[in-house]
């Protein structure tokens, strides 16, 4: 216990103190000068996504004009990646995706500030090499089990710590150019490490630290690091210290410094060539996993996607049958009418429900996949009336990429309801937006029951609130209709599957009354629709910014064309030459939905972050709900153009006229800094307006207007976890520590007292177990502390992620909550890349270029991974026109070879071969065609068939090639 209460004490001390953050700032450089971990993650991903596109075409035989630099953008990188050319993309899936990595990179400044291998400090350099290895290993076997979402997460934090070494290091004053390689690469020894007792500093002078590290040091090329604490001065005789004011070690001889983490720093005059160093290396790491993964879905990992993914949860109960059929009816249409387009969905999620069972979840990029598993989908038994709804749900949320569209098909109230809270905080927390097709709801709020005493098939009034409750809180839709009415609802699926679609304004009134609300249509819209939901009873008067207007009884007008299906009614507004003001007047006492969407490249994300304070400070990833009447910041990036000015970033209750204006601070390049100070107790969303001066037909900028689905509740709860690792092994156990406290106006309340429930609950079936109340005592300072303890199945695949969501409610049934995402992986023993013999070239090629094509010459290597590896995975050619074929033979020894066979033109004279094992170790073979004036035999290699039977490679030609190896 009194250990437990010093990790915590730690903690409090880490997240209170304002300077402790000694790395690359994490997020913002408000100085204007220095590099931060996002800028060097997002350069380094925007460039390797690029090359990889760009290697691509060229395979393919298309132009890729993009110029590959530092000033890239993802909007420049999605247009330069797209196979159309459109200019209709949406960057929003790409610039989350990015945003979660560099997000995740900020956090370890948080989570592991005391960490000295997270940061390579103290000279912890076979401790910062493993992290990243074990890492770079979790990110690739999430990679094979599609966990996209977790592979990012995982792959920020090894970025930080890879580029924190050429920061706190002194490789860049050794004078090297390059990246450090072995850090990425198990199987090298690390060399020249300055030992514990080998002084490598001397004293900084008048506060100057430019020549600190002594002569002998560099001149034998010995690598060190600077130590960094800040409870001690204490350090080994003679180091180099980080340096900083709260690095105590640096106030003891030898004083001073030699980070690198801004322009300020000790060696800040090497701060930006300690950056480039750190892209670069960043570069080499992702280039490592882009050949251990693939093309393909090394570009879904960065989350380059030119379309959105098609999501259903569907109830297969017996009753379901027409909703089932109509659901394959509808993703058919989707999927044959835009195979082959940019518009065909990126992925595809199917998750059944019934009772007692949910799941399983199907993911796949691949449409005939999907398909073959949406008709095997069968409507049978049932039993009582409620389904297991909510944990499908769950399994979706967690797998689809944030900000997707999930559909959810029912007639059944949920069994599962319980899961309500832990459902709006993943909802919250990826921002995806839920729709449900509910046929066959009462009319009454209570069920009816049967003439024999049974319940019928259908849900109440009351039943169905809890879906409509979830689709407000995500900015989706309850659509209740008929089953024979069913198809005349699910054009809003197809209308979501469309490219770069928006949402220009949003309103939920329960209770209702009649209102009158404005959205602005902007130039850059493309098919505009708006969706009522409510009674029957319910009208409306559009009308548009030229005066012209609409009434509801008019089904066909001159602004909009519109159905109706059971409460639903779809416009499809007319708004050519009309931007500007619009205006929508409903008039109904009956809860109802207003939401406007069109086409528009013109978008923008946001994120909560949290301040650390201090002249040093900067921001982080903020875990939760934001505090009641405290202040609220947001990173708000803006996408698909360059002319967007914007002036007004404001959260608006979604149920009433409460709207806080924030304060914008621009950091460049579409990004803001919103600060929203005293944010009251309520539900918000985000709602974004400005100025677009890109159409050269306009003499004034045309104003525009979006606004975020995802509500924003605030809470009085403070809940904070302190994960101290992500990655968990099969078979065993992690402890996540958290504290939950009472606040007021935003600040803990240290005088206050009181009992909350807590819920822990995952979405793989692991059981968390967690205490079922934390109580806050007297004199605790405002806080309790508890502890959720996860364990993974020893069966559990190596890459599988779980996300677990621990909720914490008052008596007042307020609610906060943290979403935590951990990675299952086994510990990898297998470090060796394969090795790769080779066994012959030959070649009859002309020694003139221009009679080249009438010849052919071929390479042949031996792959192995040894009696231990795991085996080899893949052999790809990574250069070379030719062709390649594989085969499986038994060596000598015991051992699987791979023989690779390749055949290519004279006109290519090159061949690089990727050899990948089972857990994503790299190896590069090298062939290439030389001319040759003195010819000699290859000797024949025999191996064994693991059948038993030898087989001969055996080639008696004579070579006029030279091959070079090279192991990378």
């Amino acid at each position: 216990m009194v250990a437990r209460r010093r990790v915590m004490l730690l903690v409090a001390v880490v997240l209170s103190l304002p300077s402790l953050i000694h790395s690359f700032q994490p997020l913002f450089s408000f100085d204007g000068k220095s590099s931060t971990h996002r800028d060097i993650t997002q350069k380094a991903v925007l460039r390797k996504t690029a090359e990889v596109c760009r290697d691509i075409a060229a395979s393919e035989g298309r132009d890729f004009s993009l110029t590959i630099d530092d000033s890239l953008s993802a909007d420049k990188v999605q247009m330069a990646c797209s196979t159309t050319g459109t200019s209709l993309l949406s960057t929003v899936t790409f610039q989350t995706s990015i945003a979660n990595m560099y997000f995740s990179n900020a956090k370890v400044d948080v989570v592991f500030a005391l960490s000295e291998e997270h940061h390579f400090d103290d000279e912890t350099f076979q401790g910062g090499r493993d992290i990243i290895t074990a890492g770079v290993s979790a990110v690739k076997a999430s990679v094979k089990l599609e966990s996209f979402v977790a592979g990012r997460w995982t792959l920020g934090r090894v970025c930080h710590t890879l580029q924190d070494f050429y920061s706190h290091s002194n490789w860049v004053e050794l004078g090297n150019n390059a990246p450090y390689s072995t850090l990425i690469k198990p199987d090298q020894p690390l060399e020249n490490l300055a030992d514990l007792s080998t002084p490598t500093c001397r004293n900084c002078t008048g506060g100057n630290c430019e020549n600190n590290l002594l002569p002998d040091l560099l001149q034998q090329g010995l690598l060190t690091s600077g130590y960094f604490n800040i409870f001690s001065s204490a350090k080994p005789a003679g180091k180099c210290s980080h340096g900083g004011s709260f690095d105590q070690t640096s106030k003891q001889d030898p004083v001073g410094g030699i980070n690198k983490d801004d322009v300020g720093s000790s060696h800040g005059s090497l701060h930006h060539k300690a950056a480039d160093l750190a892209v670069n290396a960043t570069l080499e790491l992702l280039e490592d996993i882009r050949v251990a993964v693939g093309d393909k879905n090394f570009l879904r990992l960065m989350g380059l996607s030119q379309s959105s993914v098609l999501c259903f949860v569907i109830d297969t109960t017996g009753s379901m049958s027409d909703d089932i059929a109509e659901a394959k009816r509808v993703s058919f249409d989707i999927i044959d009418s835009k195979r082959g387009t940019q518009q065909e969905p990126s992925a595809y999620i199917l998750v059944p429900f019934n009772d007692p069972g949910f799941g399983p979840l199907i993911m796949t990029s691949n449409a005939d996949v999907f398909k073959d598993s949406i008709n095997k989908l069968s409507a049978s038994g049932g039993g009582d009336i409620p389904e297991l709804c909510l944990s499908g749900l769950q399994l979706a949320l967690t797998a689809a990429p944030q900000s997707s569209e999930i559909f959810v098909f029912t007639d059944a109230p949920a069994k599962d309801a319980h899961l309500k809270s832990t459902i709006t905080a993943l909802i919250e927390s990826t921002k995806s937006v839920v729709t449900f097709m509910l046929t066959d709801v009462l009319a009454s709020r209570r069920r009816r029951r049967s003439p024999q005493g049974g319940s019928p098939r259908s849900m109440s009034q009351s039943d169905a609130q809890l879906y409509r409750d979830l689709a407000r809180a995500s900015g989706g839709q309850a659509i209740e209709v008929t089953k024979s009415d069913l198809s005349l609802a699910t054009s809003v699926i197809e209308d979501s599957s469309a490219s770069a679609v928006v949402t220009i304004f949003q309103v939920v009134r329960n209770p209702g009354r009649p209102d009158n609300f404005t959205f602005a249509i902007d130039g850059s819209l493309r098919n505009i629709t708006a969706y009522i939901t409510g009674a029957s009873s319910l009208t409306f008067n559009l009308t548009s910014s030229t005066g012209i207007s609409q009434s509801s009884s008019q089904s066909s007008g001159p602004l909009a064309s519109f159905t109706t299906a059971g409460n639903l009614r779809r416009l499809s507004l007319n708004t050519d030459n009309q931007t500007g003001s619009w205006q929508i007047i409903v008039n109904s006492n009956n809860p109802y939905s207003v939401k406007v969407t069109g086409q528009s490249s013109v978008n923008f994300i946001y994120n909560l972050v949290e301040a650390h304070e201090g002249a040093h400070g900067d921001f982080s990833l903020k875990e939760g709900r934001p505090l009641s009447g405290g202040n609220a910041s947001l990173l708000v990036s803006v996408t698909g153009s360059d002319t967007v000015k914007v002036t007004e970033v404001t959260l608006v209750d979604s149920s009433g006229p409460t709207e806080v204006n924030g304060s914008l601070q621009s950091l460049g390049s579409g990004n803001f800094l919103v600060t929203f100070s005293g944010v009251p107790k309520g539900d918000f969303v985000v709602r974004l307006r400005g100025e677009d001066s890109s159409s050269t037909s306009r003499s004034t900028p045309s104003s525009f207007q979006r606004q975020a689905s995802t509500q924003i509740k605030t809470s009085s709860i403070a809940v904070t976890t302190q994960a101290n690792n992500t990655n968990i092994e099969p078979g065993s156990t992690i402890s996540i520590p958290f504290t939950v406290a009472t606040t007021t106006n935003g600040v803990v309340n240290d005088s206050a007292t009181g009992t909350f429930t807590v819920r822990a609950n995952d979405d793989r079936n692991f059981i968390p177990s967690s205490p079922s109340t934390v109580a806050i005592a007297a004199g605790t300072g405002g806080k309790a502390n508890g502890t959720v303890t996860l364990t993974a199945p020893a069966s559990a695949a190596s890459g599988t992620d779980v996300t677990v969501t621990i909720e914490v409610e008052n008596a007042a049934t307020d609610i906060n909550y943290a979403v935590l995402r951990f990675s299952v992986v086994a510990k990898v023993t297998d470090i060796t890349r394969p090795v790769c013999q080779v066994v012959s070239t030959s070649t009859n090629c002309p020694s003139s270029s221009s009679l080249c094509a009438s010849s052919q010459w071929e390479f042949i290597a031996n792959l192995t991974d040894g009696i231990n590896g795991t085996g080899i995975e893949s052999v790809t050619i990574r250069q070379g026109n030719g062709t390649l074929n594989t085969s499986t033979v038994a060596g000598a020894g015991g051992e699987n070879i791979t023989v690779a066979t390749y055949s290519a033109s004279c006109c290519s004279q090159n061949v690089e071969l990727a050899v990948v094992d089972r857990v994503g170790n790299v190896g590069t073979c090298l062939g290439q065609v030389r001319e040759s004036t003195t010819a000699a035999p290859v000797t024949a290699v025999n191996t064994t068939s693991s059948g038993g039977h030898t087989v001969s490679i055996s080639h008696c030609l004579w070579i006029s090639a030279v091959v070079a190896l090279l192991w990378k």
